[in-house]
This record gives C-alpha cells, sequence and structure tokens, in this order.
C-alpha cells in the first residue's frame, strides 16, 4: 500500500479475559491461568488484525490494563487519591498518586510487543505511554524527600527506556500516547500546562537520534472511553501549533470525529514539518457505525489536499478500548472498522495514482 496506514493500539477485549483480570484481582485464579487466557486472547486478536488486512498491526492492549496504568500496575508506592479526569458523558477517571520515590515502572512496553511478535505475520507497533501523563503521579504539595524535579529526572529515564526497548525489540514504530494534550487545554486554559507537557515529552525525545525518531509518532485525541471524550470541546487550534513542537517523526492525529475536517486539515499543513508524516484520523470508534470504505476513502482524498501524499498516512482516531473494562464497542465492530480502513485506503491510493 502506497499510503501507510497504522491502528492506533486497543481492541475491546474478550469477556472471558476481562473476567480473568478481575479473578485475578481478587485472587480467584492464579497469575498462571491469567497469563493462558492473556495469551489466548493476544493470539485471537493478532488473527483478526491480520484477517482485515492492515499491513501493521498491534496486540490490541489485550494484556494492558488500561492504556495510560500498565507500567506502574503494582507499584506499592501508589495511593488512589490522584487527578480525576472527567468525560462529557458524566463518568469520571482517576489516576493514582506517588506517595514515595523513587519513581520506577514496573513493567515496560517491550513484554507486550514480543509476546505479539511470536505469532504476528506482519509489523507490529507498540503504544507507550508519554512522560507528561505519568507526571500528573506527582502530588500538588510534594513528597517528603523526593523533589519533583528529582521524580521528572527519573520519569524521563524511565519513559526513554520503555521507548528504547520497544525500538530494539524490533517495533515497526513506537506511538507515544499523548490524550493528555487536548486536556491540558481545559484545565489550563493558559497552556503553560501544554507547554511544560511539551518540553517534559522533548527530554524524552532528545534521547534519541533524528534516525530513530523517524520511528517514533505521538498520538492526539480528546480521549475516548465507553463512548465519550474528556476534551472535545477543546478547540485544535489550540493545540495543533504547540503540538508541532515534539521532535517526533510521525503525528497521530484524531481527525474522523471533527465537523470541520478541512479546518483542522488546514492547521496541519500550516504547522506540521516538512518532516513530519501525519496519519490523519478516518475512522471514529466512538461512532457505533461501521464506516463504508468509499467514505474513508473521501476522508483521504480531502486529506490529500491538504498533505503531501509523501507525508500522509491513515489511522483510526483513538484506540477501541483504552482502559481494560471499556465494552461499549464489540470487538467485531472494531474489527470491521478496521477492515473499513485499511480498503478505504487502498481505494484512495488507487485514485490518486500512488
Amino acid at each position: 500500500m502506497s499510503i501507510p496506514t497504522e491502528p492506533i493500539g486497543s481492541v475491546p477485549r474478550p469477556t472471558g479475559l476481562i473476567q480473568a483480570m478481575q479473578d485475578a484481582g481478587e485472587g480467584r485464579i492464579t497469575a498462571e491461568a491469567l497469563a493462558a487466557q492473556t495469551d489466548n486472547a493476544v493470539r485471537d486478536t493478532i488473527e483478526a488484525f491480520e484477517a482485515t488486512g492492515s499491513p501493521v498491526i498491534t496486540d490490541g492492549e489485550q494484556s494492558k490494563p488500561s492504556f495510560v496504568t500498565y507500567p506502574i500496575d503494582g507499584l506499592p508506592s501508589l495511593v488512589p487519591e490522584g487527578v480525576v479526569i472527567p468525560f462529557a458523558d458524566g463518568h469520571t477517571r482517576q489516576l493514582p498518586c506517588l506517595s514515595a520515590g523513587p519513581f520506577r515502572y514496573q513493567r515496560y512496553a517491550d513484554s507486550y510487543l514480543i509476546a505479539a511478535r511470536n505469532h504476528a505475520s506482519v509489523p507490529v507497533k507498540q503504544a507507550v505511554i508519554a512522560a507528561s501523563a505519568m507526571s500528573l503521579l506527582y502530588p500538588a504539595d510534594g513528597i517528603e524527600g523526593y523533589a519533583r524535579e528529582t521524580f521528572l529526572d527519573d520519569l524521563v529515564g524511565e519513559v526513554s527506556t520503555d521507548i528504547r526497548r520497544c525500538l530494539d525489540a524490533g517495533a515497526h514504530a513506537v506511538q507515544i500516547d499523548f490524550t493528555e494534550g487536548r486536556l491540558s487545554i481545559k484545565l489550563d486554559p493558559s497552556k503553560t500546562l501544554l507547554r511544560d507537557f511539551v518540553a517534559l515529552n522533548n527530554r524524552v525525545l532528545e534521547n534519541f537520534s533524528a534516525e530513530e525518531r523517524l520511528r517514533i509518532g505521538v498520538h492526539t485525541c480528546p480521549g475516548g472511553d465507553h463512548d465519550s471524550t474528556h476534551s472535545a470541546d477543546i478547540d485544535y487550534a489550540e493545540l495543533l501549533p504547540d503540538l508541532f513542537k515534539l521532535k517526533a517523526g510521525n503525528f497521530y492525529i484524531q481527525l474522523a470525529s471533527e465537523i470541520d475536517k478541512a479546518r483542522v486539515l488546514k492547521i496541519i499543513a500550516e504547522h506540521g514539518k516538512a518532516a513530519n508524516r501525519i496519519f490523519v484520523g478516518v475512522i471514529d470508534p466512538i461512532d457505533p457505525k461501521v464506516e463504508s470504505p468509499e467514505e474513508v476513502r473521501d476522508r483521504v482524498l480531502q486529506a490529500a489536499d491538504f498533505i503531501p501524499l509523501e507525508r500522509l498516512g491513515t489511522t483510526d482516531d483513538c484506540g477501541f478500548s483504552p482502559f481494560a473494562d471499556d465494552v461499549s464497542t464489540a470487538r467485531e465492530t472494531a474489527f470491521a472498522k478496521i477492515t473499513a480502513r485499511v480498503k478505504g485506503t487502498e481505494l484512495a491510493a488507487q485514485e490518486l495514482g500512488v
């Protein structure tokens, strides 16, 4: 395929796996029993992913508790009184809070990648969480004996290691999930928080060569959980100029669910750098309707009016189940949408003669 297309990451877990995760958390089954369920789910997910024709796949994040908490699951210094993230439908998600240092990951994402590549026959990409999201774990009133500056140094080291290990393990690409970018403007309209986030993430990216950064991308969206978002009301014009200051090679940008796509594309064209590949979202995971390949084609053709073909790619707006307990979308629907993305991108490439 001459226009590259990639998924974002998560696919709804089978109900049996969700139950097994709950049972393991409450001590009703062993870790070995959970591992067997997880491996089965990963294998089945990869088989279904490859059946869509997608040239690049993920493991569907089947064994992650969530896209954000996977590296800290089991960290003993966490307490539950962290940042609360409200969604438009009224539900919330709450992050844990760090109570002591030093900050260390409990698991790196290459473990998911290695397991997935054991089953896959096509390239596999790997999503990791941004340093900016993890920075929200540090309490506003500080930690005695563990300064915020020391925490941030530790954090940059851990996130850099997470990415490095995935690159070394053969990831087709490493995608940094930065959904808090748009949310940060809601929390702080002055955009000081956003710019602090960008600076922190760039501290991570600066640990990689220009060639390595061609395999590193940043994903932005207004959140997607239980068919709701946390920051879709924030204008992209407020985010994108600062987003493109990130020193990444690729950008995965939610677009299918935007009302005025042409306006967003114009902003992307204005602020994106010549070295950036832009993967535009052509599938809306929150919309229960499965897009037709022709709808996807038309979205790609519109994007091609603003983004040079050699820099254009397609993706989904967001993962289909970023949190393990989100079953708002059926697995069958997710894979039907992925199939439409692949076929629609092919149709657009044919029409564009590339």
